[in-house]
């Protein structure tokens, strides 16, 4: 059996061998420090048999600095550590949640990417009061520094067991395991287990496993090797959610909690959390009178209010300069098209789940009733799609791609950019939606270009430019890249292998040309498709997924496209799919965190507020505010009867960017004072002088991140 490792070398074992024996022969350390491995790809335990050719890499815990915060290798092996380590942390919680409460039936626990959760049918109510307690149990089972240990059972043995146990929850996931294709099921024992040993790589046998005295748990892993390996851990929150989200059926309590290696880490993540809730979109969306959502209209659409649609519309005109000297043409399309132009994409039936019922002709539902047809046969035609209607469009691209077709099209017309602020509709789980950031109802900063593979490599470079302008302008430079790739064992991709190659290297070369580090994640791109994907580190430190471009040969193909060549013979076009913003609504609620609020000048949904001291100066100070209006700035005044500090911390508080103070002083010289949100006191100046100055900050489209 041959063992292939990171650097290429390879290592030959008579029979199957664990990753921490072969990290054994390399170094004591490194089997020392292993905590998993990952297989051909794929993340397992340390100690799991390999039992065949394999490509393996060890997992370790990470380094440690001098702060006490953790050093890992790449970001790919912060990911795996950290799924291992909560992981693991969750099955802690969950064992310490029985521990108090025995009668706790166990649903799921997952974890995510800021910690993890378990879902638990629990009759007694779990409140925060109680996390301290639930800690405390949670910390003794790590200074036990027990092991977790996995053994497999064939899938009727498991199910036996499983009945007999009466978790009905369990056991529906065990159902959907094996209706998934899984071979045997498996446990995770967190303790010593007597008489257990791999046998020629075969499972652990339901006679070797000595419960008594240990916790376990239906679980396809992996885990770190043993409890002692949980550095620092915090239950966070309590939440209610409903199996497999619906909310007819079951609920549970859904415990959150998260884990790091250090306590130095964990401490930094809480006053992260502490940054985040402080600003929140969803508190300073509302304070600030940008949106609102509203329960009448539903989850998930968003109402832009006056204010928030100036941010919106100023983020538009923006865009809209640019594209306009790029070349593309501005398009619009409906809400709604006909399910054979979605079923010719293949987002109709296929992904389905995430989209909106369709709208059943009344004629062919007529139809159907006639003919007899229940409910169960319509829902069946439904989810096949052998039904006539109408759909709220999950996407544009099958719009712009009939407005391509629409026209005989000659190599001389290529590249063709369509633009639209195109709103879409996907259906999110209720327990999934946050805010503007997940939501249902969302517009996209959307284009197409339809281009000959000659130019492909120029326009994606075009593309990536936009979001690079784009990410300048508002500040935020810190910034990666991934590239998605196709899984080459996914089957969710279509086309030939040939035309992913291509489209696979045009989105290489582009990140590449980019002069920032990229990754290529394997099985991250879209169906169609490989992706270029930017991701956004904001002024706290959280990353976001916001612009994106990709690269399709299928869909031109699934809509038999076509333009003539010069060779006066039928060609077909390569498509780029590009989103700078990607969602707007997502865009905006990421910008009112990143900022605080506190919009750059050029954003701000009201520019200067103008503060006369008194009832006397009320008349000087419209003149002033008259003044900025015809110069195209957005301007208030508060003519109020507070004294001066409540307005200007009224004015503060609504993140003004500019304040003009205007008295006896400044009428007589014909002057402002002007006050910054951030700045403070900035002293007088001249009244042209001022509005010169802010015309051209704004012209500038200065982005200046406020410390407020």
């Amino acid at each position: 059996m041959k063992i292939t490792l990171p650097d290429g070398s390879e290592k030959q074992y008579d029979g199957p061998v664990s990753a921490r024996e072969v990290a054994a022969e390399i170094g004591a350390g490194l089997a020392k420090a292993a905590i998993g491995a990952k297989v051909d790809g794929v993340l397992v335990d340390a100690d799991r048999p390999i039992a065949e050719d394999a490509k393996l890499e060890i997992v370790t815990a990470p380094r440690q600095d001098k702060k006490g915060r953790s050093k890992f290798r790449d970001e790919q092996h912060e990911k795996d550590a950290l799924y291992l380590l909560r992981h693991s942390t969750a099955h802690v919680m969950a064992e310490a949640i029985q521990r108090i409460w025995p009668e706790a039936m166990l649903a799921y626990g997952p974890p995510l990417d800021t910690g993890f959760y378990y879902d638990i049918a629990l009759a007694t109510p779990i409140s925060a009061s109680d996390f301290e307690k639930i800690e405390a149990e949670m910390q003794k089972i790590v200074a036990e520094d027990r092991p977790f240990t996995r053994y497999e059972l064939a899938t009727d043995v498991g199910m036996k067991k499983l009945d007999a146990e009466g978790n009905k929850y369990k056991l529906d996931n065990a159902q959907r395991a094996i209706e998934g294709g899984a071979a045997a099921l498996s446990w995770y024992v967190t303790g010593e287990v007597a008489g257990v040993t791999p046998r020629d790589g075969h499972p652990w046998a339901l006679q070797d496993v000595l419960q008594q005295g240990v916790w376990e748990d239906l679980c396809q892993g992996p885990h770190v090797p043993a409890t002692g390996l949980i550095g620092a851990f915090k239950v966070t929150s309590i939440a209610q959610s409903h199996w497999h989200g619906d909310v007819t059926s079951d609920k549970f309590q859904r415990v959150y909690g998260t884990a790091f290696f250090s306590a130095a880490d964990l401490d930094a993540h809480m006053e992260q959390l502490e940054q985040a809730r402080q600003r929140d979109h969803r508190v300073l969306g509302q304070r600030l009178g940008l949106f609102t959502i509203d329960e009448m209209v539903g989850q998930g659409l968003i109402l832009w209010k006056p204010k928030g649609a100036v941010v919106r519309d100023e983020l538009q005109k923006f865009i809209s300069e640019h594209l306009r000297r790029q070349g593309y043409s501005q398009v619009f399309t409906p809400h709604i098209g006909k399910l054979d132009l979605f079923k010719t994409s293949g987002h109709f039936p296929y992904y389905q789940d995430s989209q909106y019922p369709p709208m059943i002709h009344h004629e062919h539902l007529k139809h159907l009733a006639d003919e007899g047809c229940t409910c169960a046969q319509l829902s069946a035609s439904m989810r096949e799609g052998d039904i006539e209607g109408y759909l709220l469009k999950p996407m544009n691209c099958p719009f712009h791609i009939k407005i391509f077709d629409s026209e005989k099209r000659s190599y001389r017309d290529l590249p063709i950019r369509l633009a639209e602020f195109g709103t879409v509709y996907r259906w999110e789980q209720s327990g999934e939606i946050g805010g503007m950031t997940r939501v249902r109802g969302f517009t996209q900063d959307d284009a197409h270009l339809f281009v000959t593979e000659d130019q492909l490599d120029d326009e994606v470079a075009g593309c990536l430019e936009l979001v690079k302008i784009v990410f300048a302008t508002l500040g935020m430079d810190d910034y990666r890249v991934r590239v998605g790739l196709r899984d080459p064992d996914g089957t969710k991709y279509v086309g030939e292998p040939s035309q992913w190659d291509k489209a696979e290297a045009a989105c290489k070369r582009a990140a590449a040309g980019l002069g920032v580090p990229f990754v290529a994640e394997p099985g991250e791109a879209a169906f169609y498709g490989p992706k270029i994907d930017f991701v956004v580190r904001d002024v706290i430190g959280r990353e976001w997924q916001l612009g994106t471009v990709q690269v399709d040969y299928q869909l031109p193909q699934r809509f038999d496209l076509s333009y003539v060549g010069a060779d006066n013979k039928s060609h077909r076009p390569v498509m780029i799919h590009r989103a700078p913003f990607g969602s707007m609504e997502r865009f905006v609620g990421v910008l009112i965190e990143h900022f605080n609020g506190a919009f750059p000048t050029w954003l701000s949904p009201e520019q200067v507020r103008v503060l006369p001291i008194s009832d006397k100066f009320v008349d000087y100070a419209q003149q002033v505010a008259d003044e900025l209006k015809a110069a195209g700035v957005r301007v208030s005044m508060d003519d109020g009867n507070d004294r001066l500090n409540a307005k200007i911390k009224v004015a503060q508080d609504a993140k003004v960017p500019y304040m003009l103070v205007v008295g006896g002083k400044d009428q007589d010289a014909g002057t402002v004072s002007v006050r910054h949100r951030s700045e403070g006191d900035l002293g007088a100046m001249p009244r042209e002088a001022f509005v010169t100055r802010i015309g051209a900050e704004i012209a500038e489209r200065s982005a200046t991140v406020a410390a407020v």
